[in-house]
């Protein structure tokens, strides 16, 4: 992983900085940072692995249909956000303020957008496009997701909510792009 040089901290800080700045020293709490490290942790992809290869071996056709959606759309929300991320180059919160400590190793340099929170929440459409019971348990853990990258210190307030927009439309999109494949397929 390259590391550049920490920025120059802006002489009047933004709503996004301020943010960034309450959540790092509410994450200082050991509870805290120990709940949102552990979510964090899971939507590397490990939650989303084992949700898709569940749904492969044990949800019959339907399963096996939305666990091959979901990789697809996983694949299409890494591309979008890794060429967000080169265009963007927005550094991370804790490289920029002082206050804002990193509470977990970022996966890579940039913060804008978050693509936690972007596979979080497309996963997250998809699924439950399929499988309307798991829209509590999925869109909570979308919402911790998203939480714990600001808590963490690794993305502005505004890099969770650009990742969750990017998400939600790349969700529908997928599912709105399968229901037109099958329906050609069937007509």
């Amino acid at each position: 992983m390259t590391v550049s040089a920490p920025s120059p901290e802006p002489a009047t800080p933004s709503l996004d900085a301020l943010l960034c700045r309450a959540a790092s020293r509410w994450g200082a709490r050991r509870a805290v940072q120990q709940t949102f490290g552990v979510v964090s942790r899971l939507g590397d992809g490990w939650l989303w692995y084992g949700l898709i290869a569940a749904l492969a071996v044990g949800g019959g056709e339907r399963g096996r249909h939305a666990a091959l959606q979901m990789a697809g759309t996983g694949i299409v929300a890494w591309l979008l956000y890794r060429t967000l991320k080169r265009r963007t180059r927005r550094p991370r919160p804790f490289r920029v303020h002082r206050e804002v400590i990193a509470r977990a190793p970022p996966l890579d340099e940039f913060s804008f957008p978050s693509g936690h929170t972007l596979h979080a929440v497309s996963f997250g459409i998809v699924a439950v496009g399929w499988f309307p019971v798991l829209a509590l348990p999925l869109t909570l853990f979308a919402v911790l997701v998203a939480m714990s990258r600001v808590v963490l210190g690794l993305h502005y307030p505004s890099d969770v909510l650009a990742g969750a927009a990017l998400g939600a439309l790349l969700g529908l999109a997928s599912r709105g792009l399968d229901a037109a494949l099958v329906g050609a397929l069937a007509g």
